[in-house]
């Protein structure tokens, strides 16, 4: 076989992406969640195992320098890519995978010449320079897999016979954690430090690390009054499963977090609407919206909040299923077509003693100290703590799959977006933001990531501007 040959059957075929989402680029993100899945590219946390990084959204002037970073983390042939506007995702990826192939074959010394059917997608050249800016590409919407019910893990991530599901990428970061034996992976992790958490914690942190660097360790008072060393921690925000934009910045001693600062990238005004928010604001602009549509988003979003989360925890299978009910919601399918895939979803994730053991007592968020935040939506609801949170975004989704294919308007004072009222003093997510300090402090940093994760704030409505004179729902 010769070189050639051999590299066309490597990675370069199929290159590890680690994909960065920047804010106002929800939309986009789901789109290359879709494609990535329907390629089977593995999708990796970390730019040591990354070849290509994958850029969601528009860059601000100060981003390249902390992209730039990541970038030179990652062992050549590296290459970024940037997709900044819908439809172009497939485009892109045709056009990377080419161009890590050519640097490929360079590398090592190889004429290249172009061969035909080489490309997935048709010629990339079309599509233009490596950021991304060409034409469009529109790619159809995988199938829809067979369930395999209640029995064990879902395995349809790894499932080959599934066509355009042959793969389980979707879920960034996660491929190491595919148990054959699922519960067993699960019962392994303690209730306070969550197991082999740490370790994929730290595999976060690494990637991180090599962006902002960390700074050596000084002596701080323990809870216990010992002096122990303190490490100041960035997390964010080019992490999987995390919201868009979001950097923490923790003070840890041992492994329990003593002090945290809220960050986060710039959130341009000129973005469009909030994806998730999106037809409560067209609506309240004037716009025609069935009641319909709005679930849908609402469904959608609470199914993509609740595959963050399990698949932070580790539940890979239930994850990716979460995403595929996600994407077949946005994509239009009624009520009944999703309605048996969503109640064994919704049972399976409810039956689960080592899921509860796993996140119940973590960001334990009472409903009076929610509403002193300004929460509206289903962190106040739940009055709990993470796996109070799951439950109630599985309550909402099942409650508004009745009405999907609603087709009156959407009531003038229904402003109730996924994560709370719309049109108050602040967004919903704000509120989420500000509570985030005290749920983490003094929690283990194994849990940190599970707390973020269960409040999944959106920052995308940072750019939404307040109300003057608005009152609390």
């Amino acid at each position: 076989m010769d070189l050639r040959g051999a590299l066309r059957r490597t990675a370069m075929i199929r290159p590890a992406v680690l994909a960065v989402t920047l804010p106002g680029a929800t939309e986009l993100r789901l789109e290359a969640e879709v494609e990535l899945r329907r390629r089977g590219w593995p999708v990796v946390d970390a730019p040591a195992a990354a070849d290509l990084l994958v850029v969601c959204g528009v860059l601000a002037p100060e981003e390249p320098e902390w992209l730039d970073g990541i970038e030179r983390s990652m062992p050549e042939p590296a290459l970024r890519v940037v997709a900044g506007e819908s439809g172009q995702v497939a485009g892109v990826l045709d056009m990377a995978r080419s161009d890590l192939l050519d640097r490929a074959m360079a590398r090592h010394g190889v004429e290249v010449a172009d061969e035909p059917g080489a490309d997935e997608h048709g010629d990339h050249e079309e599509y233009g320079d490596k950021h991304g800016h060409g034409t469009r590409h529109d790619s159809s919407p995988p199938e829809a897999s067979d369930d395999q019910g209640d029995q064990g893990p879902d395995h349809r991530g790894t499932d080959h016979g599934h066509g355009d599901h042959a793969t389980h990428s979707d879920h960034a970061g996660h491929d190491h954690h595919q148990p054959a034996d699922h519960a067993a992976h699960m019962d392994h992790m303690d209730h306070e430090g969550q197991g082999g958490h740490m370790d994929h914690m730290g595999h976060d942190m690494h990637a991180m690390a090599e962006v902002a660097g960390l700074p050596m360790a000084e002596r701080g008072d323990d809870r216990d009054g010992l002096r122990l060393d303190q490490l100041h921690v960035p997390i964010g925000p080019a992490l999987s499963d995390w919201p868009a934009g979001l950097i923490l910045r923790l003070t840890l001693q041992g492994d329990v977090v003593q002090d945290v600062e809220v960050d986060h990238l710039p959130v341009l005004p000129s973005h469009p609407l909030p994806f998730w928010d999106e037809p409560w604001l067209r609506a309240a602009q004037g716009e025609e919206v069935t009641r319909g549509s709005a679930a849908r988003r609402r469904c959608a979003a609470h199914l993509d909040s609740a595959g963050r989360l399990l698949a932070v925890v580790g539940w890979d299978d239930v994850a990716l299923r979460c995403r595929r009910l996600r994407d077949e919601v946005l994509w239009g399918a009624s009520r009944e077509g999703i309605g048996g895939d969503l109640r064994r979803m919704v049972r399976r994730v409810g039956r689960s003693r080592p899921l509860r053991w796993s996140i119940a007592g973590l960001g334990e968020l009472s409903a009076d100290r929610a509403r002193a935040a300004g929460l509206t939506g289903p962190a106040l609801a739940a009055d709990g703590d993470a796996y109070d949170r799951l439950l109630m975004w599985l309550s909402e989704i099942e409650r508004g799959r009745a009405v999907l294919d609603d087709a009156r308007p959407l009531a003038l004072d229904d402003r109730i977006g996924p994560r709370g009222r719309l049109g108050g003093p602040q967004p919903p997510s704000r509120g989420l933001l500000d509570v985030l300090p005290e749920l983490l402090t003094g929690a283990e940093f194994a849990c940190a990531r599970i707390i973020v994760a269960s409040l999944d704030p959106d920052l995308d409505e940072l750019a939404l501007a307040p109300v003057p004179g608005a009152a609390h729902a």
